[in-house]
């Protein structure tokens, strides 16, 4: 785990210093919720689909997206619900993204996994040529908080489109939770023993609980006889949901996950 500040390559001041940081600090309790909102934003994807059918779905989730980032931007410092909010709908949306694309327009997950890459890649050079960092306890101005949420939001599109790949070319559900539950070691270990950059190890991280996330949550949802459980997407994204709600209701309560304050 990745639990200390992100400081690296950050500048010593921001050009603007009107908001405390709008992001939880990175811990223990950070990459737990962000693996349950990654399989509840899988599984509740697809039941949204098959409940109201996927155009609806996609307008439902797009107009609880736009909602939530809104809230997001204007609140003027970091607050649990809000944030974990937002993740949430982004989760769910990112989801539905990479589902169009290959359900709606047929582009295979060969394509559409490097193509979520360059987009990710896209906008930290960008966040980095803007700003000299891309460190996430940095985010306390509006610009930075612009290029983090999108980060955000391309980092779970490509992990959707990675994680279908993999559940495709044969090590099905279980052998893909493996697969990444190793994989998100590897950054953290890299970091520890071999000198990479935190803010690198992180990110890095971030993107692999995704498609760790929604494997485990795709997996304990399909039926028997496609490798799961066969619990179902409703129970398992009302059960997720719960675990979710429960920790961020301790954080928002216990405050264990804010911001120190400091100014950049």
């Amino acid at each position: 785990m990745i639990t200390e500040h992100l400081l690296d390559n950050r500048p010593t001041a921001a050009p603007f210093r009107t908001l405390v940081n709008k992001v939880p600090e990175v811990s223990v309790y950070f990459w737990v919720i962000k693996v349950l909102t990654t399989g509840m934003g899988e599984t509740a994807s697809d039941w949204l689909a098959h409940l109201f059918g996927p155009v609806p779905a996609v307008g439902l989730g797009a107009l609880a997206l736009v909602t939530s980032l809104v809230l997001q931007f204007a609140v003027r410092r970091y607050i649990a619900w809000v944030y974990w909010t937002a993740v949430v709908m982004v989760s769910v949306f990112g989801t539905m993204a990479a589902d169009v694309l290959h359900v709606g327009l047929g582009v295979s997950y060969t394509l559409s996994t490097p193509l979520f890459l360059a987009a990710l890649i896209a906008v930290f050079v960008l966040w980095y040529a803007s700003e000299r960092t891309l460190a996430i306890d940095s985010v306390r101005t509006r610009r930075r908080e612009a290029f983090y949420w999108a980060a955000v939001l391309a980092t779970f599109a490509l992990g959707t489109a990675v994680g279908d790949l993999t559940a495709s070319i044969g090590l099905g559900y279980l052998g893909s939770v493996v697969l990444f539950a190793v994989a998100i070691c590897l950054p953290a270990v890299a970091h520890r023993f071999a000198g990479l950059k935190a803010v690198t190890a992180f990110w890095a991280a971030y993107v692999i609980t995704r498609p760790l996330g929604a494997s485990l949550a795709d997996w304990m949802a399909a039926g028997r006889a496609r490798g799961g459980l066969g619990l179902g997407l409703a129970p398992v994204t009302l059960g997720w949901t719960v675990a979710i709600v429960c920790f961020v209701g301790y954080l928002a309560v216990s405050r264990r996950d804010a911001s120190s304050g400091r100014t950049v």
